[in-house]
């Protein structure tokens, strides 16, 4: 008798099994699923029973580096990195062999397929989009094997060298082409700005005058430069009609003091 119950106590003693707070465990009985095993110590019977552990903690999946050819045929090489989670743990062991490979295989797959419906500018310009798209692809194929896809991202884009050359010219030609946009807008302000000038010191007797005077003034005081400055006849009359004979005097010998430096 003492004997049995030892055996007991040893047989119990080395079924116990420990379900972790982040795992769970998918419970068999004579090769039967019966129940989900929550955290904490079990019972597990030797030859009876088996059971298997699930993490169901957030998985990362680095999913290779992938050649794929672009809507417009250009073959480029991308990767990515895919998050999951498992919401059934009964689900992941009973529908699927092993559901860590099948989710990878199924997002290499995806990816390539969402790769060659869409162009390079559109890979390249709408990656966000295009990820969102892939997770919601696998999220959905998933779903019977009880895994949430929390979230997808592509990682990196190689291009072929040529094709690295050819968007580098691109790019310069637009550089340009916004220069030269640049440069013309500039110039239609700068002649706006000269037309209404024009108009403003066209409206405003003397102003014309003035300007010239100050002109002259301007270039008499550096002597390193020999100009010559042809005074139009309708300076010479408007100053005659508007200006006094002592305003005209003191005209003249500036003009003469310009025409000695």
């Amino acid at each position: 008798m003492p004997i049995a119950i030892l055996v007991i106590v040893i047989i119990i003693v080395i079924s116990i099994r420990q379900i972790n707070e982040y795992e769970r465990g998918i419970f068999f009985s004579f090769g039967k699923f019966k129940k989900v095993l929550n955290p904490g110590w079990h019972i597990v019977l030797p030859i009876i029973n088996s059971y298997s552990k699930v993490d169901i903690r957030t998985k990362t999946v680095d999913v290779p580096e992938q050649e794929a050819i672009t809507k417009d045929n250009v073959s480029i090489k991308i990767n990515a990195v895919l998050y999951y989670k498992v919401f059934d743990s009964s689900k992941a062991v009973l529908a699927v062999e092993n559901f860590n490979y099948a989710v990878s295989q199924l997002a290499q797959t995806t990816m390539r397929n969402i790769v060659g419906s869409v162009s390079l500018d559109e890979l390249l310009s709408e990656r966000e989009t295009l990820s969102e798209k892939i997770c919601e692809i696998v999220d959905q194929a998933t779903d019977p094997w009880g895994i949430k896809v929390e979230n997808v991202e592509l990682k990196d884009i190689a291009l072929p060298e040529e094709m690295k050359r050819v968007i580098a010219k691109v790019a310069e030609a637009e550089r340009e082409k916004q220069s030269v946009i640049t440069k013309a807008e500039g110039e239609v302000e700068a002649s706006q700005n000269l037309a209404r000038a024009a108009e403003i010191m066209g409206n405003a007797p003397g102003a014309l005058h003035l300007r010239t005077l100050a002109t002259l003034n301007d270039l008499s005081s550096d002597q390193s430069n020999t100009v010559i400055f042809a005074i139009p006849i309708e300076t010479l009359r408007a100053m005659e009609n508007s200006t006094s004979e002592i305003q005209m005097k003191t005209i003249e010998g500036m003009i003469e003091k310009f025409t000695k430096k």
